[in-house]
């Protein structure tokens, strides 16, 4: 996924926002403000984070009233200071009331997002090992979360099941029996699985293995696998896997990652063990909203 924003990616979440918060209608605003009535305001940033999330403001807006204009004062991406003024707003009060819990919504959530990822990245540098997601987001939510992760300064691992093999360890446990396979029992379990999956799924498709042990870095080397995941390992075993595979002499050398107990306070270390890629799911499902606020100042009639 590139950080290009595709709208039409998001028509069911936001229906299912609109269905949701606004229903038939908001009857607090409908029945106190004049239709004539337009105002303008801000998105106020009233703490520091990256922003992410304004073509999705901008487009939410655009399917409630078309008159409604957004300016962005700070670039999509951009580091905000609480205090900032993030996009300006004007058109209708009740387009503006009305819509104004839903356009924050999107925007807290997808900039802290972004904000945590920017985070994790900044940790790192100048080190090229890539802070990439993982499949752990909030249901329906998975394009934009996603979305505000490259825009954090991140890399997307796999959309979904269906556009990378990731074998996990409840895989290689289920198959200890090699259900379906015809691979001599000579061969290890990493590597019945991979020789399985090579014959039945489409060319250029990636295989990543997830490993526990040395011995299980082992075969994922003989299995000729694309990525070969360290999952939960410490930073000592880590260095130590890492270093099997580079040291591999095989005629594919498969990227490395690394997963599991990553914090802020520990990424640089696992960084440095040389390791190509390390997945956080805590960027998505454990990301606090940006504190923002939308201030309506200004009202008139048209």
């Amino acid at each position: 996924m590139n950080n290009t924003f595709e709208p039409k990616k998001i028509d069911a979440l936001i229906q299912l926002a609109i269905d949701e918060d606004i229903g038939t209608g908001d009857i607090t605003t409908a029945n106190l403000l004049p239709d004539s009535l337009s105002a303008t305001g801000g998105f106020l940033a009233k703490g520091s984070g990256v922003v992410a999330g304004l073509p999705v403001v901008e487009y939410f807006f655009s399917r409630l009233d078309t008159s409604v204009l957004i300016n962005r004062v700070a670039a999509e991406g951009a580091f905000v200071r609480a205090g900032e003024i993030i996009a300006t707003i004007s058109g209708r009060a009740r387009t503006l009331l009305t819509g104004e819990r839903i356009a924050l919504n999107f925007l807290q959530r997808l900039s802290g997002i972004a904000t945590v990822t920017a985070q994790f990245a900044e940790k790192i540098k100048p080190l090229k090992t890539a802070i990439m997601d993982t499949r752990k987001t909030t249901p329906g939510w998975r394009y934009l979360e996603k979305y505000a992760v490259i825009t954090g300064g991140g890399v997307n691992h796999r959309m979904g099941l269906y556009d990378q093999v990731l074998v996990k360890d409840n895989h290689v446990d289920i198959m200890k029996d090699r259900p379906g396979s015809n691979v001599p029992l000579s061969a290890s379990v990493i590597e019945t699985v991979v020789s399985v999956l090579r014959k039945k799924v489409k060319e250029g498709v990636l295989i990543e293995v997830e490993t526990r042990t040395l011995d299980e870095v082992r075969d994922a080397l003989k299995s000729g696998a694309d990525i070969i995941l360290f999952d939960n390992m410490d930073v000592a075993r880590m260095q130590e896997a890492v270093s099997l595979v580079k040291g591999w002499k095989g005629f594919h050398k498969p990227l490395t990652e690394a997963s599991g107990n990553v914090s802020l306070e520990n990424v640089r270390q696992v960084a440095e063990t040389g390791i190509d890629r390390i997945s956080i799911g805590a960027i998505t499902h454990s990301a606090r909203a940006l504190d923002i606020s939308l201030e309506i100042n200004l009202t008139k009639n048209v």
